[in-house]
């Protein structure tokens, strides 16, 4: 909006040539959602608290800990991140730039699924939620939404083509099969990120640093001269989506400040769907679907281990891991919370820098 508004007016007032950059803009957009999430924060936690007698239903088949220090914590602190993040971006990107508009979409479209799923959660009392299969057809809806109106967006040969890392100048063209490819990368980024989210600040870290990357590419990407230096596929416009994802990181940090252990508010399902829609959305229209896979690895290592953990047991019924996701194994072996939280951080720092590696080695 301040780009809309005030950049025109620049040849008049030279200061306002700033708003031209991404990088100035991508700091605002920063700056602005942790203000919003500090702001707002207290008094959402408050109102939540009040709302939620009981807190988050916690599951009677989880760590024994569990039952003890998360009973009575308020959930739905998702919501916390999504209004920083739809307000920071709706002031400091180009709200012209159709790209914008599709993230958002997918974002506050599994925010939405993810609400009415801890709705149902606090007001039964119980974690079942939405049913799995309408919680799917929701998510797929949307994503066939999206990927729809992205590859209009995006210009040819991109529109329909699969980009493959260390390979500069393999596209591999899905032809109709790129519309269910980016709904399995969008919905499999959201629900990899909704089962990472088990302990406090576990899953926000991991998001922030995967959308630190996804800044990185999506202004790479969208520069004509790096792009052609770096040998990527450029995507015109793509660049703006840094503004939205420095967003999430403002917004991912102001949440983790009410998040860190103990956490005073847990994000729900209304977070961590929408903060997958939001990674797996920005790297289908900067074509880096399977960085993705690599930067957000940790989150692909905690769906495989639910994978691998209900195929053994259906088959041998025998269980490979203490309790799936991996995390809750740790939590077995009697690692304490904080022990995991900080070294899965670690992974995910690894990871996003063999990601950015991607970038030069092709």
């Amino acid at each position: 909006m301040l780009y809309n508004l005030l950049f025109p007016l620049a040849d008049q007032i030279a200061v306002l040539n700033l708003f031209k950059y991404l990088t100035f803009r991508a700091g605002g957009a920063v700056i602005t959602a942790l203000i919003v999430a500090f702001v707002i924060g207290p008094r959402l936690i408050s109102l939540l608290r009040n709302r939620q007698s009981h807190g988050q239903p916690i599951r009677e088949d989880g760590p024994e800990s569990h039952l003890l220090t998360k009973r009575g914590t308020p959930t739905m602190g998702g919501f916390l991140i999504l209004t920083a993040l739809v307000v920071s971006t709706l002031l400091w990107a180009d709200l012209t730039n159709g790209y914008i508009w599709a993230v958002l979409g997918v974002t506050v479209g599994y925010g939405t699924i993810g609400f009415l799923d801890d709705y149902l959660k606090v007001t039964k009392k119980h974690h079942g939620g939405l049913p799995g299969r309408l919680k799917l057809i929701l998510q797929v809806a949307i994503g066939v939404a999206a990927a729809l109106w992205i590859a209009k967006l995006l210009p040819d040969p991109l529109s329909t083509t699969l980009a493959v890392p260390f390979l500069k100048d393999l596209l591999i063209d899905l032809g109709w099969l790129f519309v269910p490819v980016a709904v399995l990368v969008m919905i499999g980024a959201s629900n990899a990120v909704n089962l990472t989210d088990g302990l406090d600040g576990l899953a926000v870290g991991p998001a922030m640093i995967a959308a630190m990357v996804f800044a990185v590419v999506s202004y790479l990407v969208g520069h004509q001269v790096f792009a052609a230096y770096l040998q990527l596929h450029a995507v015109p416009g793509a660049g703006e989506l840094s503004v939205f994802c420095a967003a999430l990181v403002g917004a991912g940090l102001g949440f983790l400040w009410f998040n860190a252990p103990p956490a005073a508010v847990f994000m729900g399902d209304t977070g961590s769907l929408a903060l997958g829609g939001a990674l797996g959305s920005v790297a289908v229209v900067t074509k880096h679907e399977l960085v993705l896979a690599i930067v957000g690895g940790l989150f692909v290592l905690e769906t495989v281990s639910v994978i691998v953990q209900v195929a053994s047991f259906k088959l041998t019924g025998r269980r490979v891991f203490r309790m799936a996701p991996l995390h809750h194994h740790f939590e077995k072996k009697g690692w304490a919370e904080p022990t995991i939280v900080i070294r899965f951080w670690i992974i995910a720092v690894i990871l996003a820098l063999a990601g950015l590696s991607t970038l030069k080695l092709r």
